[in-house]
Order: C-alpha cells, then sequence, then structure tokens
C-alpha cells in the first residue's frame, strides 16, 4: 500500500463488511499515520466502545507498536487492554505498509468482552474452576508469554482498568502473581509497577502485606 488516500475505498469496503459481520460491540478504526498521531483516526465504526469519534488520536498499543518497530509498525492480535471508560477489550491491530516497509496505515479491531469476562468469573467461581494449567501448557516455551498470561488472568480477576482500581484491588492483583510465582520472572516488577501505574517501593509494600497475611494464614 502506498498511502491511505490512494487505497481509501478499498479499506472503506473492508471496514463496511466488519460492521455489518460483527455487530455493535466490535470497534473498527482506520488510522492514517502520515497524520500526527493526534489526529490519525479518518474512519471509525462503533466509536462507542471506547468513546473515540473522527479525528481523534490512537491508542498506546499502536503508538508502542510503531516505536517498537522504528517507525514500521509491528502488528499484534488479541492483546488484552482497557478503555479510558473501563471496557475490557480484545484488541487487534494490523499495520500497512508501503514498499519500503514503512507502515502508513492500520487497522484497529477492539472488541468489548466486559460482560463477557464477568460471566467468566461468575462460572469460575461457581464451579470452582481455573484455566490456569491448559494455558500454563500453552505458554510453557516463552516467560515472557507466561508472565503476559500471569498479568492477563490477574488483571481479569479484578475486571476493572487500572485507573479504577483501589488499593485493595492492586493488592489483591499483587497477590495472585506473587502465589503464582510470577515474580521469579527477570524484570517482572518493572512489567507490574507500569502496569498498576505504582512505584517500585509501593510495590515491595504491597509484596510484605500479601506475603505477611499469607504467612499469618498459614
Amino acid at each position: 500500500m502506498e498511502s491511505y488516500q490512494k487505497d481509501k475505498e478499498l479499506i472503506t469496503a473492508i471496514l463496511d463488511t466488519l460492521e455489518k459481520h460483527f455487530g455493535e460491540n466490535v470497534e473498527f478504526v482506520v488510522h492514517d499515520l502520515s497524520l500526527e498521531y493526534e489526529h490519525t483516526i479518518v474512519d471509525i465504526r462503533n466509536g462507542h466502545v471506547t468513546g473515540r469519534k473522527m479525528g481523534d488520536t490512537g491508542d498506546l498499543l499502536g503508538l508502542q507498536a510503531l516505536r517498537y518497530n522504528h517507525d514500521r509498525g509491528a502488528d499484534c492480535f488479541n492483546t488484552l487492554t482497557y478503555a479510558e471508560n473501563g471496557k475490557i477489550l480484545r484488541s487487534s491491530t494490523h499495520f500497512f505498509r508501503n514498499e519500503l516497509g514503512v507502515a502508513v496505515a492500520s487497522i484497529a479491531i477492539n472488541e468489548d468482552i466486559t460482560e463477557s469476562v464477568r460471566f467468566e468469573q461468575h462460572l469460575h467461581r461457581m464451579n470452582r474452576t481455573d484455566s490456569m494449567g491448559e494455558a500454563m501448557e500453552l505458554y510453557r516455551g516463552s516467560v515472557n508469554k507466561m508472565l503476559d498470561y500471569l498479568i492477563n488472568s490477574a488483571l481479569l480477576e479484578v475486571g476493572k482498568s487500572p485507573s479504577a482500581m483501589t488499593r485493595e484491588d492492586k493488592l489483591h492483583i499483587v497477590e495472585s502473581l506473587d502465589r503464582r510465582g510470577a515474580f521469579l520472572i527477570a524484570k517482572s516488577s518493572k512489567r507490574v509497577c507500569d502496569i498498576l501505574e505504582i512505584s517500585k517501593v509501593t510495590l515491595y509494600s504491597y509484596l510484605e502485606t500479601v506475603r505477611k497475611s499469607s504467612s499469618e494464614e498459614e
């Protein structure tokens, strides 16, 4: 693809098809990456999912992907994200590149899974089951993917965006990660601090609290 403008008709047709097929709980967004990142959205369907509109900015997922791959764009699929309105999303982004490999446009898909996550949590509580074993088998070959799973699982247990979490919510996440051995993985502390928006001092304080509580229960 040379540019969004030259392939606008094709991309619009793709979005028309996706919107009609998936319905109102899935947001589809087209970014023209030749524009300033603050105003890259040139087409959006079901914008109520994230509360964005035409002319708005891209999200952190797209920004990090562009930065990580030296402005060439790195596709990402089935990533757990949170909207500013607190909704839990399953997100994927595909970058369209020109002949030099530079990303010139992208399509992002954001599926609102908030309600299905709540149902899943309810069923786990009711059935006293957990999918941990199956997922750990899946990610056995990569500690980074294993850490991603552990963090995502802990976030889903709380079911809130980090900005909406209370201290108790964050303590719950730290306890869950610590119980499952997440902090034995290199650089996991920094990842957790970044996601929970806390300092390392706060994280160590939380760890001390949950470990003390666990010790007392034993």
